[in-house]
């Protein structure tokens, strides 16, 4: 766009442009026959000009001129200190004064602008100045498009010094343009995509709804995050926001490193500046769900390069809000300094807090709401699954973190007593864990061994980990006792008859209360619902021995399958798998199941030979 003064329309286009003004040189000269009458000096460059044109549209330097008049003081020298833009936008701006053409684009205007303010140049010393024409260039061509927005943004970054942008709101304007202009996208391409219908086209730049998204990655944070605030104000889709924040920290945070590898200056100046983008993105996450590969990635840079502890706790509890479809890979956050554990157990630990409270905030609204029978269901069976999922997620947690020789006992004891019981079905993994932790820590004393197993439930355990706990020589033999005498009870139930002895032992725990008639209807409540919990978990534990029976059974029939081929073996086979599938009642499992019990039995022995143990029931 070019910009022609009233002076310079009387000039031709054919005719010789003028000798240049604007030099270091004093002897420079606009006209050839016209002295100047004074210098400027702006950022180490000297100007020689002449006061006329300077006065006639320049309100600083009109004022510079009339003070000099009143001390009766001869201005021929001065000095601009911290012109915008620096002596090139200088320059543009004398070449105004003196009508010379010049094109004003969105590379300068923002420079051009803040010059055009810092000298005073408005419409009250002449007509259609310099503000003016920058203000209707903003208005005209940079603020009606978002990429150009953008760009003008860019370039107030640059411009020294920063404050004189914010004074004439040249950030604040193309910040809202921005926000609006994208807004303006997601309509037009949402309508769009209506008038299409499922017409198959060619997608162009255009077409994608965040295709601004990679230029918004060039803005310094402190201007992107103006701008994603203003993207929220303005109603864009939370989407959007949340894939717009995920670029920008991706191309912001390239250069994470090692510790070990990063420079002293790096530790200044690098690590400052992710710290700020890390904390700013956190800051303006949406309500919505953030993905849980992005929140742990922010979480270990973060950890990394020490951000706020506020910004973490808020990863934290995000990560928390969303803890049943998390992985096991993202759990295992290593830790930044050495001679500690291998992994941040501590963070691991905060989240499940975070995740347990929200349980329980859940919980405590349902009860306040009055739902029906069956939303009321609906709600409970949710929380409890999403329980269970954590459950079996941290059971594998704990049995990976558990060979480590650096993990304390009481690290990894906070781990385990943190859940309620009823978020495992079955304790097979949880034994799986304890029993690898004993294995990485052989120096622990015959009473830190119990207090560890003393959170395993034999009740619990499946056939398969019972016959191991039998024979596990790393086990107090006091669990190695209860693991016997609870598989002696369940064969005993068995050979009677009783096949439901869970349903019934939590039948006899749930009535064995005192009734009361000063119970609250919220009491009774809880109470229900607990009962309810406790039934679910036996029926749980009910279908994972029916899995076990299913087991035998394919094994059985396989079996029959192999030899089939003869009558007689044929019958014998299918003997052999009857007693397969009765695993209690004297079959090949019962037999296994007595040789382990004779094995313990003699183990007890001798190690009561030595030390006379407690009662153990």
């Amino acid at each position: 766009m070019g910009i022609i003064s009233d002076s310079a329309q009387s000039h031709s286009s054919s005719s010789a442009p003028p000798p240049s003004i604007f030099s270091s040189s004093f002897a420079t000269r606009i006209f050839s026959d016209v002295a100047g009458d004074i210098t400027i000096v702006v950022d180490g460059e000297s100007f020689l000009l002449h006061k006329f044109p300077l006065v006639a549209r320049c309100g600083k330097i009109r004022k510079m001129v009339a003070e000099m008049k009143e001390s009766s003081s001869n201005l021929s020298h001065t000095e601009l200190r911290d012109f915008p833009g620096g002596s090139r936008t200088f320059e543009l701006a004398m070449k105004f004064c003196y009508g010379i053409n010049f094109e004003i684009t969105i590379a300068n205007v923002v420079a051009i602008r803040c010059a055009a303010g810092y000298l005073e140049m408005t419409e009250d010393f002449k007509e259609e100045n310099l503000i003016a024409r920058t203000e209707t260039y903003l208005e005209q061509v940079a603020f009606r498009s978002l990429e150009k927005s953008v760009e003008v943004l860019c370039s107030c970054e640059t411009l020294h010094p920063q404050d004189i942008a914010e004074t004439a709101r040249i950030p604040e304007r193309c910040v809202e343009a921005i926000a609006v202009n994208a807004c303006r996208e997601q309509l037009v391409l949402g309508l769009s995509r209506l008038n299409r219908g499922n017409e198959s086209t060619e997608v162009n730049r255009g077409d994608s709804p965040e295709w601004w998204i990679e230029d918004l990655s060039a803005l310094r944070i402190d201007y992107y995050a103006r701008v994603v605030s203003a993207m929220a104000r303005t109603g864009l889709r939370s989407e959007s926001i949340i894939t717009s924040l995920m670029h920008y920290a991706q191309e912001s945070l390239k250069g994470i490193r090692n510790c070990k590898e990063r420079t002293k200056l790096d530790s200044g100046t690098i690590e400052n500046e992710q710290r700020n983008v890390i904390e700013a993105i956190v800051s303006l996450f949406p309500n919505d769900k953030v993905p849980l590969s992005f929140l742990f990635g922010m979480l270990r840079v973060g950890i990394t390069i020490n951000v706020a502890i506020s910004c973490r706790l808020e990863l934290e509890r995000r990560i928390a809000q969303q803890l049943e479809t998390v992985s096991l890979d993202d759990l295992l956050i290593p830790v930044v300094q050495e001679g500690d554990s291998m992994y941040d157990v501590d963070t691991v630990h905060r989240i499940l807090v975070c995740f347990l409270k929200k349980i329980k905030e859940e919980e405590e609204y349902d009860e306040d709401c009055c739902y029906d029978n069956e939303t009321e269901n609906l709600i409970g069976s949710m929380c409890h699954s999403s329980l269970l999922k954590v459950g079996r997620i941290m059971d594998a947690y704990l049995a990976e973190i558990a060979p480590d020789p650096c993990l304390s006992l009481h690290k990894f004891m906070a781990l385990i007593e943190i859940l309620p019981d009823y978020a495992r079905v079955m304790d097979d993994g949880l034994y799986r864990a304890i029993d690898m932790f004993l294995k990485g820590h052989l120096s622990l004393n015959e009473q830190e061994c119990k207090s560890l197993c003393k959170f395993i439930d034999t009740q619990k355990l499946s056939q398969e980990a019972c016959n191991h706990v039998a024979q596990n020589d790393r086990l107090p033999v006091q669990m190695v006792v209860r693991v016997l005498y609870s598989e002696q009870l369940r064969m005993k139930n068995v050979v009677s008859g009783d096949s439901g002895d869970g349903l019934l032992l939590s039948s006899q725990k749930l009535s064995s209360g005192n009734p009361s008639g000063a119970v609250s209807p919220r009491d009774t409540y809880a109470s229900l619902r607990r009962e309810n919990r406790e039934l679910k978990l036996e029926i749980s534990r009910v279908r994972v021995r029916l899995t076990e029976l299913e087991k035998e059974q394919i094994l059985m029939k396989q079996g029959m399958m192999e030899k089939s081929g003869h009558g007689g073996t044929l019958l014998t086979s299918l003997s052999k798998g009857i007693g397969r599938i009765s695993i209690f009642g004297g079959g090949p499992t019962e037999e296994k199941l007595r040789k382990a019990n004779r094995k313990s039995r003699s183990r007890l022995e001798r190690k009561t030979v030595r030390s006379r143990p407690e009662s153990m029931f």
